[in-house]
């Protein structure tokens, strides 16, 4: 949009037939694609023959048509021919003349729309949509001089003849389908059935989505006001709530420098522009974006009052509190510590207790950030959010809570009592978002908790659940960070029980969803290569799994640095393996990761067995238990005990060891992956083995041993774990030889043959292994 000195004297785009009347008084343009708008309004309003059909599609789509940028002509006639056939003929057929004739031709055209202000019954009133963009129309038009008209009519022809080309003659009728053709006396006689036929055909025979035209059309002049803040209410929504659908980064901003260079002061662009550069986080960008934004915000808008609720101050106070935002999503700690004083500093002073409360919150969050304990903070927070009556931020408060809690210990009872409360406040406040977040919270806290059978049952309510917000722009709701997390959970939890195929799914339909320039895509691409690295090492392939190091440490240091340990334990590079895992440690401890400090802990004590340094390992994972089980996580503690009943067993006390697995058995059994239950039941096998060897009934145990080890076989088969079914198969073999069982023994020794074969040689002694 030029400004209005330059439209007095030179409009740049008139050379194409755009006319800026914003001059006059009317934030809009006339343009050869409104003509033709305007030419398919005149042909709905005066046409018969018309299907109810028909004009219920062609209803729905002028609202789009008036709002959204200009389209070519081409895909302004397909959009319509996809809604009525005749109607899009009709309308070509009245532009060929008007083009095809003279100038008079289109003077007669405005000359003969129908009047807003004639008749309150027509579709085209005063009142309506239709009848205010004909105003708009008609009042730009009426105040272009000859020398305008005459080029807005060249235009004209050349948008016709560009998008279809000179034509000899008029264009030729599409053919008519007889079933398509309804007499008057039918639409009378069965109104009532044909709406409802209609209800049900109107999905499948929609015409084509307006999105996908909106989102190809090439712009070749500026947006009008209303063209751009559609534009920029769609782009925003888009990236919002399901950002797959919203241009891609580097389209969108070229969009908007199109659009800010026209109008440099348009401050929703500079916003919008803010967000575009977040996704893909561009520091420079997004700072010089907003402080655009707010610049413009204060030129254009209030009284200049500093301690009012409206002018200078208020919009200083946002600026300092969203730069503070801004600092703390790139990690700038200090300089967002230094702006959120600013923000609360002007917001004191003009007495701002919303403003203050934002502030509060994202105090809490950057202590959090920086890994202090941010609980009172929080708590204070929460009270006086209910105070002033904001449950967003209410609830924000509590959710942060619970992952405190969640972090730091607290009993899993009490957290979901606390998420509960929660629910009721969001589903009072119709609160759709903090709902999708709660759930995705409740998955992802069961989970760690060890309850893999309650977070697929949280994961499926937040998956099946309708979003309490309108749909609009075509948008599925669904498409927000909450439900990548969940379906990341859903990934990891089938590739925990074998099944890599629906997981495979999973992925394919994640990524699908959320694509890699997306600012959720890292959730998933974290969550695949974890698989990918499981399966790998699992198969005993650590050339296939040492790639996926490098790529899991760009998305996650710790993760990288963990993942980095186990390979190297695998080769056998035991000193370089210690190294890493110790420097992991101090950084767990640092950021109070309890999950991965315990991993650690089993880790270096599995170091210790390399040197069958039994009893060395014993205070670690005792240390390790004890952690677990202050901080109520099932699945680690099972797993220490494991590591405890191995160590046990190894220093030669297998009746202690197998009265510990007792313990573990269960929840291992219950809510484990498969791989865990393989090697759960492949140490009570080791454990029945070691206490049989002095007893009389020698027999008994070594047969329940046998029975144990088939189903640890049948675990690390439908893993897929190659490795660990080649130290079952060994066993097998041994334990029937012992109880002569020649046919079972053969059977057992060519497995392990076969499993043999495609791994590479066994790296370490199979008695130092769990």
């Amino acid at each position: 949009m030029a400004s209005v000195h330059e439209s007095l004297y030179f409009n740049p785009m008139m050379t194409n037939g755009v006319v800026h009347a914003n001059v006059f008084g009317i934030k809009d343009w006339v343009t050869p694609y409104k003509i033709s708008v305007l030419v398919l309004l005149d042909e709905m309003t005066i046409s018969k023959r018309m299907t109810l059909l028909e004009r219920r599609r062609l209803n729905k789509l002028i609202l789009p048509l008036q709002q959204g940028p200009d389209l070519t002509l081409r895909h302004f006639l397909k959009t319509v021919e996809e809604c009525s056939a005749e109607t899009a003929f009709a309308v070509k057929l009245r532009l060929h003349m008007m083009v095809v004739g003279e100038l008079k031709d289109m003077e007669s055209f405005f000359d003969t729309l129908p009047n807003p202000f004639s008749d309150a019954e027509s579709e085209a009133s005063k009142t309506s949509v239709v009848g205010l963009f004909m105003r708009h129309m008609l009042l730009a038009y009426n105040k272009l001089s000859f020398s305008q008209v005459y080029k807005l009519y060249t235009a004209l022809q050349r948008y016709y003849d560009d998008c279809l080309g000179s034509q000899p003659g008029p264009p030729t009728a599409p053919p008519v389908d007889a079933d398509m053709e309804l007499s008057e006396m039918e639409l009378t006689s069965t109104e009532d059935g044909a709406e409802g036929k209609m209800d049900k055909e109107e999905p499948d025979a929609g015409p084509m989505q307006y999105s996908e035209l909106l989102d190809e059309a090439p712009r070749r002049c500026p947006l009008s006001q209303k063209q751009a803040e559609y534009f920029l209410a769609r782009q925003a929504y888009l990236l919002k709530n399901d950002e797959n659908k919203a241009l891609k980064p580097a389209a969108l901003q070229e969009e908007l420098n199109n659009m800010l260079k026209f109008n440099p002061d348009f401050a929703e662009a500079h916003y919008l522009s803010y967000l575009n550069s977040m996704r893909v986080q561009d520091v420079f960008i997004s700072t010089h974006s907003l402080l655009h934004y707010f610049d413009r915000l204060i030129l254009t808008g209030g009284d200049g009052k500093s301690n009012g609720d409206e002018g200078y101050g208020r919009s200083l106070r946002y600026a300092a509190l969203n730069l503070a935002a801004l600092h703390c999503r790139f990690g700038h700690y200090q300089q967002a510590e230094l702006a959120l004083q600013e923000a609360i500093r002007i917001a004191q002073e003009s007495n701002d207790h919303v403003c203050l409360q934002h502030c509060l919150s994202w105090l809490y969050t950057l202590e959090q950030m920086k890994g202090s304990d941010s609980s009172v903070l929080t708590e204070d927070s929460v009270k006086m959010a209910a105070h002033f009556g904001l449950p967003y931020l209410a609830s924000l408060g509590i959710q942060s809570l619970v992952q405190q809690g969640a972090t730091g210990g607290k009993a899993a009872n009490m957290l979901m009592d606390a998420l509960k409360d929660t629910d009721i406040l969001h589903w009072k406040h119709s609160l759709s978002e903090l709902i999708d977040i709660s759930l995705a919270q409740t998955t992802s806290i069961w989970r760690m908790y060890g309850k893999s059978t309650m977070a697929l049952q949280c994961a499926q309510v937040l998956l099946n659940m309708n979003s309490l917000e309108q749909v609009d722009f075509g948008v599925q709701q669904n498409n927000t960070e909450a439900f990548a997390v969940v379906l990341c959970h859903l990934a990891e939890l089938h590739a925990e029980q074998g099944l890599f195929g629906a997981s495979s799914e999973i992925l394919k339909h994640l990524k699908e969803r959320f694509p890699p320039h997306t600012q959720h895509a890292k959730l998933w691409m974290l969550c695949d290569l974890k698989i990918q690295f499981e399966r790998a090492m699992n198969d005993g392939k650590y050339h296939l799994a040492e790639p996926h190091v490098a790529a899991i440490a760009a998305l996650d240091q710790m993760e990288g640095l963990y993942r980095k340990g186990l390979v190297m334990k695998a080769q056998n590079q035991t000193t370089d393996a210690y190294r890493v895992l110790q420097r992991l440690q101090l950084l767990c401890e640092k950021t109070k990761c309890t999950e991965m400090i315990i991993r650690v802990m089993l880790t270096t004590a599995e170091l210790h067995w390399e040197s069958s340094g039994f009893s060395t390992a014993l205070p670690l994972l005792l240390q390790a238990l004890v952690l677990a089980r202050q901080h109520h996580l099932q699945a680690l503690a099972s797993e220490t005990i494991l590591h405890l009943a191995f160590s046990q067993l190894m220093l030669g006390v297998p009746e202690q060891a197998l009265n510990i697995l007792h313990e573990a058995m269960e929840p291992i059994l219950a809510h484990g992956a498969l791989l865990d239950k393989g090697r759960a039941l492949l140490l009570v096998a080791k454990c029945q083995m070691a206490v049989s060897g002095g007893r009389e009934d020698r027999r008994t145990g070594l047969e329940q041993a046998v029975q144990t080890l088939d189903e640890a076989a049948a675990y690390f088969s439908r893993m897929g774990c190659k490795d660990r079914l080649r130290d079952t198969h060994y066993l097998q073999a041994r334990l029937h030889h012992a109880l002569g069982h020649t046919a079972q023994r053969n059977e057992c020794a060519l497995l392990f043959r076969m499993v043999d074969q495609e791994l590479p040689p066994a790296r370490a002694n199979l008695a130092n292994r769990l």
